[in-house]
């Protein structure tokens, strides 16, 4: 298997301030280090889109070395300012099947992975070996699903185990939720603010709110004012700029600090220094509710931060879920409640910490492939 080479093909675009984006670069750095002849490819598909090395590697802030491509996008796409989301859908198959015709049609020695359905349908229709990687359900994925579950020539791999059952029955997958890269004693280094809750990601999801202002706003209860603090990492500008004058007119500017994008490593200290870590979306989205494998989750873990969590599915099914501490959505006496009755962590075991990281991620993709 090791002397097969493995081709990322993917419609996402690089480097981007994305958890999709990190998710991919850490999932090819770790594939690379277990021996594998990895090659990226892309779209440049946007004004920011650059597929060299140098430029990943600061923007990630990684030094693995693998090769990367990026490819000509013809399409509206990133063009058109109106019905975006029907261009990106025609930009999608119409660039898949170029591509995968054009670049890989004699490619004999390879086996795929992708993100995306289209790529994958393409690929399996002229016999090559995919391994497609879903993250989330559509109305296009599910159809297209029916047509790639019957062919021997694909794999699945699920985030978790709730989308494994949407899909199911499929025999030939793998459940594997997101992992981080293990720092061991690095959180250490830095001093914990005691009560200092934090939260990493994007302040919004798919364009809709995360919850973050109802949240915000019941720091106006004596109790969460008095005892505890909020730090908020990532965010567009506009994002941050936004929430901070959420923030100041409710006069809570001197307990909750907002910080735009920042790389992993500085998210790493961030996270060190904080003593909780907050999962939080919204019901109203599906993805969220159901389906989700947080990177966060993992990065909060391997910061040694006790978690708190909006009691949905998704978070149930999460890896070492009984370090949780839920509260239900919306409901600021449950978060209080949750608070009052926090469980502290203890330091994960090494047994723990296999489980969680990207290592053993990629051992077991590189399983699966064999």
């Amino acid at each position: 298997m090791k002397n097969k080479k493995i081709i990322y093909l993917t419609y996402q675009t690089f480097p981007a301030k994305t958890a999709n984006s990190s998710q991919s670069i850490s999932n090819i750095r770790f594939l690379q280090k277990e021996g594998l002849d990895i090659h990226l490819y892309f779209p440049l598909r946007e004004k920011t889109s650059n597929a060299k090395i140098k430029n990943l590697q600061q923007f990630y802030n990684f030094k693995e070395t693998f090769n990367v491509t990026g490819l000509v996008h013809k399409y509206p796409h990133g063009k058109i300012n109106f019905f975006k989301g029907f261009w990106f859908h025609i930009s999608h198959v119409l660039w898949s099947k170029n591509v995968v015709n054009k670049y890989f049609k004699n490619e004999n020695n390879a086996y795929f992975f992708t993100r995306s359905e289209w790529i994958a349908y393409f690929l399996s229709k002229i016999g090559k070996d995919v391994i497609f990687e879903v993250h989330q359900p559509s109305i296009l994925r599910d159809i297209i699903l029916k047509f790639l579950k019957k062919r021997d020539n694909v794999k699945f791999i699920f985030l978790n185990e709730l989308l494994y059952k949407y899909y199911e029955p499929i025999s030939n997958y793998r459940v594997l939720h997101n992992a981080t890269q293990i720092r061991l004693g690095s959180s250490r280094k830095y001093l914990k603010e005691k009560n200092l809750i934090v939260f990493a990601g994007n302040i919004s999801r798919f364009n809709k709110s995360r919850g973050l202002k109802e949240f915000i706003s019941w720091f106006n209860d004596d109790f969460l004012r008095l005892n505890y603090k909020l730090e908020i990492i990532g965010g567009s500008k506009r994002d941050v700029a936004d929430l901070k004058n959420w923030i100041s007119s409710l006069n809570l500017q001197n307990i909750i600090r907002v910080t735009e994008w920042l790389n992993q490593d500085e998210v790493f200290k961030k996270l060190s220094s904080a003593s909780i870590g907050l999962l939080l979306n919204s019901s109203n989205n599906e993805h969220s509710l159901n389906y989700t494998s947080p990177i966060k989750y993992f990065e909060y873990l391997n910061a040694n931060l006790t978690i708190l969590a909006v009691d949905f599915p998704s978070h149930r099914v999460l890896p070492l879920s009984n370090r949780i501490n839920f509260f239900k959505e919306g409901d600021k006496e449950s978060l209080i409640e949750a608070l009052k009755n926090l469980n502290q962590n203890k330091d994960l075991t090494k047994k723990e910490l296999v489980e969680i990281s990207l290592k053993n991620r990629a051992k077991q993709i590189l399983s699966f492939l064999a």
